[in-house]
């Protein structure tokens, strides 16, 4: 069993959910049925890979222990650089262990969900170290960290976030909105993921797969784009919705990225938790700091720069393989040579509200976001193969 496939987790979830649908609408604490079910769920998927089982709950309890003692720290030291990389680097180290060991073909520290929970676990020790949380108690944290919707692939939420809706007691007309968006949000998503996302797959394999001509390659680019879409996107709506029904509004992941009118826009509309994150936790602090020790003469160069350091670093987080890096990369100068366009360029001053520039700039962002989809995928020595057909 996983998170949001196959036949028992969506009977177990159709089945659960409606107990906490009656005791929301009957305006009763929902946290405690909640954690049954997060406990629930955790079991069901993990008990037939035991080991993983042992690698998420060591990581779960060494995070809690990291925060707690990290938080006295900071009481008793305050601002300490050398402390705060310390504990950043002990909260990241099991996912480049994992990550290095995938990559050998080894599965130390290896759990469905370690990307997620890892970033969550960094956020806490960044919003600590910012003085923007004081403490974290050691349940609500470790609620915040095993919520079983967002736990193997995000939406990621916030702490502070999870935290207002983990307490509350909705009203009956307030939860009635919750649980209509979470049924609507369930619906969408398991027409997404069951529906589209399988037929784009089949079309993807069926169709485009071993065919190397520029044509074929083009349409690969499309299809898996598409499928990529309607996988995660799926997967997210069917989290968020399982979450809104349980009580906690996880933020949404995806707002019609195809219909981006520039890369930067494309990013605010795709996987929004984890641009978003990488945003506020690398991009602004690397252009924050690059201002203070004057690193780059100007600021728009150190943004420029700051958008590649984001880029390449989220192209490692998929994995230390050369083409998630070369898409890390793709995009990083997307952003910069955008960012530098938009702030320099008169032309793009003078046309950017004019219908026929959105119009060509959809349509070029729509086709550099599929070539990066390409890159992304895989296929780069299917690029090589083509160029060498065509040429």
């Amino acid at each position: 069993m996983s998170f949001f496939s196959g036949y028992w987790f969506f009977a177990y979830l159709a089945a659960l959910l409606i107990p906490a649908a009656v005791l929301g609408l009957l305006e009763k604490p929902l946290r405690p049925y909640r954690l049954a079910l997060t406990v629930f769920f955790i079991y069901m998927v993990y008990r037939d890979t035991p080991e993983q089982m042992k690698y998420l709950l060591l990581y779960a309890a060494g995070a809690a222990y990291l925060v707690k003692i990290y938080a006295f720290l900071r009481r008793r030291y305050g601002r300490n650089p050398w402390l705060y990389g310390h504990a950043v680097a002990l909260a990241l180290a099991p996912l480049v262990v994992s990550k290095w060991s995938a990559a050998h073909g080894g599965t130390v520290f290896g759990f469905l969900g370690i990307s997620y929970i890892c970033f969550r676990v960094i956020q806490v020790v960044i919003e600590i170290y910012d003085g923007v949380l004081e403490d974290v108690p050691v349940t609500r944290f470790l609620e915040f960290l095993l919520f079983f919707p967002s736990l193997s692939s995000g939406p990621i939420d916030r702490s502070r976030r999870f935290a207002e809706d983990d307490l509350r007691l909705w009203t009956r007309d307030e939860y009635l909105n919750l649980l209509n968006e979470g049924v609507y949000k369930l619906v969408l998503g398991a027409f997404y993921k069951i529906v589209c996302s399988a037929l784009f797959y089949k079309l993807l394999n069926d169709v485009f797969a071993e065919r190397y001509t520029p044509l074929y390659l083009v349409g690969y680019a499309y299809v898996y784009g598409l499928y990529m879409f309607f996988d995660f996107a799926g997967y997210s709506s069917l989290a968020v919705g399982t979450a809104y029904i349980l009580g906690i509004r996880l933020p949404d992941n995806f707002n019609k990225p195809f219909l981006s009118v520039d890369i930067k826009d494309f990013w605010n509309r795709w996987h929004i938790t984890l641009s978003t994150w990488f945003r506020d936790f690398v991009f602004t602090r690397f252009v924050l700091n690059s201002i203070r020790n004057k690193r780059f003469k100007t600021r728009l160069g150190g943004a420029a720069a700051g958008l590649m350091v984001n880029m390449l670093v989220m192209g490692l987080w998929h994995g230390p393989y050369a083409h998630y890096v070369a898409y890390g990369l793709y995009h990083g100068i997307l952003l910069a040579v955008t960012e530098v366009y938009q702030k320099k360029s008169a032309f793009y001053r003078a046309h950017k509200d004019r219908l026929w520039y959105k119009t060509a700039s959809w349509f070029l962002t729509l086709n550099a976001v599929m070539l990066g989809f390409l890159i992304f995928s895989g296929h780069i020595r299917d690029v090589w193969q083509a160029a060498l057909y065509y040429l």
